[in-house]
């Protein structure tokens, strides 16, 4: 016998092996149904009070007493009336409710928020991951130490700054989106900074000293080399930070005084104010559109998202 048939011996003679059998789905079904059944009571608890939202959106009643989770009298008219600027009343007034104004101001903070919140956020991280110098783990320790205090335990000294700063410029004054960005800004950097510093720290260095060898400057190794990279967790902060400033009703409601000038929460807050008997369906209403801007931004950015907030947990 040739050296050529021994595998084909072996494998004629070789014991059969059994596979072990696949359990069907009864049987998997049989093991997990505890988990099924914690997963369906989580997932209406979660959607209870999204239902009740859309069904006061859509209920033509407008009281809180007549509010259920099946509408009787179907309508659309707290959309259109809100989008109108004029809410009718139970009691037969009238609200002028600048809605769509509240809706671009809010735009217009959190996107500049997010933008430069990301960019100042990433120039920080770089500087901590890629530089050494003197104050550098002081310097992280300090931005970690200040997150720990509220931004709501600094209101009136935020007041205060922004009421005599206004005083000498008017942009940074009471009323102003500008104004609220900067404060937003300021109190945003740290978890930002952090966060990227561990993302930027699993980047090889190695492209950096070849991007240096070929006479590239820190900048252009920045905006050219790492940052590109760096997509998926910038996707991130910007997220964190645009969801986070249109949400943002304490420091809004201090700065912004006007109706025009509020932004969405502020807006809706003053709208409904304790008269939520009269204006619960359009108030309802206002908040399921509110929820479109962010919805199409999380589906827009879901690619991004969890390598970003995954990527920078193992340093290697």
């Amino acid at each position: 016998m040739t050296d050529e048939a021994l595998p084909d011996v072996a494998v004629r003679t070789a014991p059969l092996v059994k596979t072990a059998r696949r359990p069907g789905p009864r049987q998997r079904l049989k093991d997990t149904w505890w988990r099924h059944l914690v997963g369906i009571l989580v997932i209406l608890i979660s959607l209870f009070p999204v239902a009740y939202v859309v069904s006061a959106a859509f209920n033509r009643d407008n009281t809180l007493s007549g509010a259920s989770l099946i509408p009787v009298h179907v309508t659309t008219d707290n959309f259109s009336n809100l989008l109108r600027n004029h809410v009718p009343g139970t009691s037969g007034g009238t609200v002028d409710t600048p809605y769509l104004k509240w809706v671009l101001n809010s735009m217009i903070v959190a996107g500049a928020t997010a933008l430069f919140t990301t960019i100042l956020g990433a120039l920080a991280a770089y500087a901590f991951s890629r530089f050494r110098f003197k104050g550098r783990r002081l310097g992280m320790l300090t931005l970690l130490l200040i997150q720990m205090f509220p931004q709501t335990a600094a209101v009136a000294a935020i007041y205060l700054l922004i009421y005599n700063l206004g005083n000498v410029f008017s942009v940074l004054g009471l009323n102003s989106l500008i104004a609220v960005i900067v404060v937003y800004l300021g109190g945003s950097m740290g978890v930002q900074a952090w966060l990227m510093k561990g993302f930027f720290d699993t980047i090889p260095k190695e492209l950096d000293e070849s991007a240096r060898v070929d006479g590239a400057t820190p900048a252009q190794i920045f905006w050219g080399v790492v940052l590109p990279l760096a997509a998926p967790v910038l996707a991130v902060v910007a997220l964190i930070s645009f969801v986070f400033t249109l949400n943002e009703f304490v420091i809004a409601s201090a700065i912004l005084q006007t109706n025009n000038h509020r932004t969405l929460p502020v807006g809706m807050y003053g709208f409904i104010g304790q008269s939520y008997n009269q204006y619960w369906g359009p108030f309802a209403a206002g908040c399921l559109m509110a929820m479109i801007p962010v919805v199409i931004l999380f589906m827009f950015l879901q690619k991004w998202i969890v390598s970003g907030l995954t990527a920078g947990s193992v340093k290697g």
